[in-house]
């Protein structure tokens, strides 16, 4: 799975260019791996993460699941742990959803401390009420954890899509820009909070949401 990683400065910019970013083992184990070589890494550091073309990420691999249903279960725990890892990812993170954001990538965004979102084209939609596949309890503790309550209950229970404007003025993300500009927004934003403290923001992450990690199975948040 490709995942080119680049440093501009004090922020790591990873892209995901798997045409849909689908999550399946595969996909989460490239990202878990990532993130374990950045965990690594001492000194001044933020996280940009980013998709390629028309989508951030299109939710689980239910194609896959089609031929291999016996991963289902295994890619969700890996799943659940990916959400955790993020939430308390010893660095500051930011997402920069280049384009649509489904479901598990819905989800996903929500882990990151900062969302960008591309302004004229994509959605942000948690699509399980539509798909007759509903969130788990940590998929939704990771939802509620980071949105607005009646935000994050309005898009479980309507599967509204979200345009980047109606993301902002909802709490979904903090930021819209143009195509053009969504990873250098991204990418400002991820060099000032490169300039804090690793070690404070990564406590307060903890204070904040070692409760909701651990829920997902991510139990590494005890470690200094």
């Amino acid at each position: 799975m490709p995942i080119d990683v680049d440093r501009d400065g004090d922020v790591i910019v990873a892209r995901w260019g798997d045409g849909e970013n689908r999550f399946n083992l595969d996909t989460i184990a490239a990202l878990h791996a990532m993130l374990g070589e950045l965990e690594l890494v001492s000194g001044p550091l933020a996280l940009v993460l980013t998709g390629d073309g028309k989508f951030f990420s299109n939710g689980l691999d239910l194609d896959r699941f089609a031929g291999n249903p016996d991963e289902f279960a295994a890619t969700a725990e890996a799943f659940h742990r990916l959400l955790g890892r993020l939430l308390v990812f010893p660095a500051y993170t930011v997402a920069a959803i280049n384009g649509h954001a489904y479901a598990a990538g819905a989800m996903l965004s929500c882990a990151f401390d900062h969302r960008v979102m591309r302004e004229d084209r994509g959605y942000w939609c948690l699509n399980e009420a539509d798909i007759g596949l509903p969130l788990t309890e940590q998929m939704a503790s990771v939802v509620l954890a980071r949105l607005p309550q009646p935000v994050a209950l309005e898009a479980m229970l309507t599967a509204r899509r979200y345009a980047a404007h109606e993301a902002v003025a909802a709490g979904i993300v903090e930021e819209a820009a143009a195509q053009s500009a969504v990873l250098g927004a991204a990418v400002a934003r991820a060099a000032i909070a490169a300039t804090k403290d690793r070690k404070v923001v990564t406590i307060h992450k903890r204070i904040v949401f070692s409760e909701v990690a651990r829920s997902c199975g991510w139990i590494e948040v005890q470690q200094p």
